[in-house]
């Protein structure tokens, strides 16, 4: 939770904002602030210190607050780092895009200090876990927020005219009332200001003109919009107030009709501005929601494997098996063992999704890992009775082909690759595939029949799927993503004259 103790990074390329930003985290009792007017430059001082919430403008040069988001999350040392996105962007495609790089949470302009903290708050208390939760209650949706009225402040030194004012409004909005400026300020510079002010210019001690320059000045009141109904006519005048932020001028006597639709104008683009931010609360907490559903079941999935792996290696020390129960039992165990690292894996490919997976290499013997692959196809599609077959660059090669990349991050891609390949190929037909070394590795796979020329723009396109009764779509799409994931390739190429579907992955050496 939030202390005085909490560091702060305040990220903006306006200087007016950072010290906005900076007074109201004051203003909630912070006392270490840091200031950056770029990415860039906050890349740095999150490198150089400690940090504890990143409060960034999405809008800047150099590196914006998105790409921002993306390194940050990238770095292991920063990924859990609480990131609060604060834009006055409605676009809901941005959105979308903020939450899948893992913002913790986002605040659109104008806020108040109240809003502020209560997204610091949401961003600090939901830190991603080391280890899947355990649930000790059904994971309900968030709660629906009760229907908010806008709340409308009249601002007037003479009784009988603010009566007739909150007369007029009283029914629709929540109405505040104010006979001098003083009390007015003291309202608007509360947590809770108003969303709309109808301000009186002619008042004793503190005029409208006065009041609406402090507003202007203080950070939760400063983009308060403001009417000023007044029986001045002259030019000047109308000026001055436009120049404070004035958004209307409506002259005394008041005409009830015009003011009430004036009002309800402005009130409906403030309740748009509320219910996008709720929306967007909703589609973060829905985000979390499905994240830690997603980790649940990874764990519970592990459990039933384990017993199984454990099964199979009593069977396996056992002894007294026939050889071809013997081979059985250990591709059934290393089947196991993968489909546990698969799981593990799942987390990575969202990360990768997202753009905040980082490649840590190794070298991976591609040769040994295709050769078990090819063994358990056989197991596994000898109902169909195909020919898979290996064919390397050099026919006795002994020696491991080392790519580049992540052994677990391989293994899925390949077993995807060789999977697909098998269930498309008909019955008692060749899936053939080629490995050589060349300037990286490259590893050919081929198999009946073509894809047919309408599917072919859509091959690696997520969820689309031909053919295959039942199919998610995903095999492609993964495979696809895992290898460009470790640098390298993977092309589809069709040879209509063989009907052959051939796909040709490419991978770095390993140095």
């Amino acid at each position: 939770m939030m202390t005085a103790e909490t560091v702060f990074l305040v990220v903006d390329d306006a200087d007016t904002m950072r010290k906005v930003n900076s007074s109201q985290l004051g203003r909630l009792g912070a006392r270490h602030i840091l200031l950056a007017s770029n990415g860039a430059e906050a890349l740095a001082v999150l490198r150089a210190r400690k940090v504890d919430v990143v409060l960034s403008d999405w809008n800047m040069p150099v590196m914006n607050g998105l790409s921002l988001l993306r390194e940050v999350r990238g770095d292991p040392r920063l990924a859990s780092l609480p990131f609060i996105m604060i834009t006055a962007e409605s676009s809901r495609a941005q959105i979308i895009e903020a939450i899948a790089a893992g913002v913790s949470n986002i605040l659109i302009k104008p806020y108040t200090a109240n809003d502020l903290a209560q997204r610091i708050t949401r961003a600090m208390s939901r830190r991603p876990l080391p280890r899947p939760p355990v649930v000790e209650a059904p994971v309900q949706a968030p709660e629906p927020v009760a229907e908010r009225r806008p709340t409308l402040l009249v601002v007037d030194d003479v009784p009988d005219n603010l009566a007739l004012i909150v007369g007029l409004f009283q029914d629709e909005y929540r109405v505040l009332a104010a006979r001098d400026g003083s009390s007015a300020l003291t309202i608007c510079t509360s947590g809770t200001p108003p969303d709309l002010i109808l301000l009186d210019v002619m008042m004793p001690n503190m005029d409208g003109f006065e009041l609406a320059e402090r507003l202007r000045s203080h950070p939760d009141a400063g983009r308060t919009p403001v009417i000023f109904i007044t029986g001045m006519t002259d030019k000047a005048a109308q000026l001055r107030g436009l120049e404070l932020g004035a958004v209307d001028f409506v002259s005394k006597p008041v005409d009830p009709q015009a003011l009430h639709l004036r009002v309800a104008n402005l009130l409906r683009l403030v309740e748009q501005r509320n219910a996008l931010q709720q929306e967007y609360d909703t589609m973060l907490e829905l985000e979390r929601l499905r994240e830690e559903a997603s980790s649940i079941s990874r764990h519970d999935l592990k459990a039933p494997l384990c017993n199984i792996l454990g099964l199979a290696r009593g069977l396996l020390e056992g002894g007294n098996l026939l050889p071809r129960q013997l081979q059985m039992l250990q591709t059934l165990e290393d089947d196991c063992r993968n489909l546990l690292g698969m799981i593990d894996l799942a987390g990575d490919v969202h990360k990768i999704e997202t753009g905040r997976f980082v490649l840590r290499p190794v070298p991976v013997d591609l040769l040994t890992m295709v050769r078990r692959l090819c063994e358990s196809a056989r197991l596994t599609y000898q109902a169909k009775s195909l020919t898979i077959e290996l064919v390397l660059e050099d026919a006795t090669e002994t020696t491991p082909i080392l790519a580049c990349g992540s052994e677990l991050l391989c293994f899925s891609l390949l077993n995807n690759l060789l999977k697909n390949a098998c269930e498309a190929a008909p019955d008692k037909s060749r899936v053939h595939l080629e490995l050589r070394r060349t300037d990286c590795i490259e590893l050919v796979m081929e198999n009946q029949p073509a894809v047919p020329e309408s599917f072919r723009a859509q091959f690696f396109e997520k969820y689309a799927s031909h053919g295959k009764p039942g199919g998610t779509g995903l095999g492609t799409y993964s495979a696809k993503l895992l290898a460009e994931a470790q640098q390298g390739s993977l092309v589809l190429e069709a040879d209509d004259e063989a009907n052959l579907t051939r796909l040709r992955l490419r991978l770095p050496l390993a140095v």
